[in-house]
């Protein structure tokens, strides 16, 4: 049923919500073309203004960002569910653990069934029409939690987003310990409730320095590789003016990201047709046809 989008790739940023200059990054480049689909923080202090944008603009691709983790050093979220200590989900000070191994390690896991649930519902509710679900930091990627995401993805026929092998998931690295092979089974089940699995996820890179400037051609690289089978690319455009202070070691990342995204050199490319993008909306409205 997913053929068609064969070697099509979903130009997608993650952690709308998360802050005010997500949300405007978020709007922004939507409408320009450089980002065709997005997922919000539902427990951040800036869903209730991208959940307001999406609904002024029907247009935008948004779907619901599955958060168990604030990782942030000051800028902190909890639960919506329930923000008691005996839920497991949350630290000693009472905010989402900082890490997936933690979340691994402490969470219970109808709370968590219950939290996530919760994420959804809010979304929903808030009158946007949401298109997919995905994972901040893959958190429910992670063995203990990969069927409660994918019974939600039935649950409320939506695509969720999950690799062919666990390798293929760029932001696999936070989840600890974790082979393809102890993956397979999750991917074999999301197959048998006919979700759309992806080959690949690409990532941005955190890892480069303040030092170094990127240019915009090496996006340009990323997206137009062979690309086998559908992939997405998780990126995180900022606008500036809160992230420095939010994430002061890694939001030039952020914002250089934005300003490419922009850029009218960057925008002429794209408008060369060299990628075939497509939003999480038709991939949705694909499984729902079939089903």
């Amino acid at each position: 049923m997913y053929e068609q989008f064969a070697e099509s790739i979903v130009l997608h940023q993650d952690d709308v919500g998360m802050c005010h200059g997500a949300n405007v990054a978020f709007l922004e480049l939507s409408h320009l073309g450089s980002i065709t689909s997005g997922s919000v923080m539902v427990p951040c202090p800036w869903f209730a203004e991208a959940a307001s944008m999406a609904t002024t603009n029907p247009e935008l691709d948004l779907g619901v960002h599955l958060t168990l983790t604030a990782e942030k050093e000051f800028y902190r979220w909890r639960p919506i569910s329930d923000s008691s200590k005996s839920t497991g989900l949350v630290d000693e000070h009472g905010f989402m653990w900082r890490d997936v191994s933690s979340v691994r390690k402490h969470a219970n896991l109808e709370a968590v069934k219950v939290e996530l649930r919760a994420q959804i519902e809010t979304a929903i509710a808030s009158g946007f029409d949401v298109t997919h679900l995905d994972a901040h930091m893959g958190a429910t990627l992670a063995p203990e939690f990969c069927e409660i995401y994918l019974d939600l993805g039935v649950e409320f026929r939506l695509p969720v987003l999950i690799t062919r092998k666990l390798s293929h998931y760029g932001p696999n690295n936070h989840i600890v310990g974790v082979g393809d092979d102890q993956f397979a089974p999750f991917v074999e089940s999301a197959k048998a409730k006919n979700l759309p699995v992806f080959e690949r996820v690409l990532e941005t890179n955190f890892a480069r320095p303040s030092s170094v400037e990127l240019a915009d051609d090496a996006y340009q690289e990323m997206f137009s590789q062979k690309l086998n089978g559908l992939t997405f690319a998780a990126l995180h455009p900022n606008a500036p003016g809160e992230v420095e202070v939010i994430e002061p070691r890694q939001f030039h990342v952020r914002t250089r990201e934005y300003e490419i995204f922009r850029s009218k050199d960057y925008l002429n490319w794209l408008k060369q047709k060299p990628v075939k993008a497509i939003g999480m909306r038709v991939i949705r409205d694909a499984m729902r046809n079939a089903a």
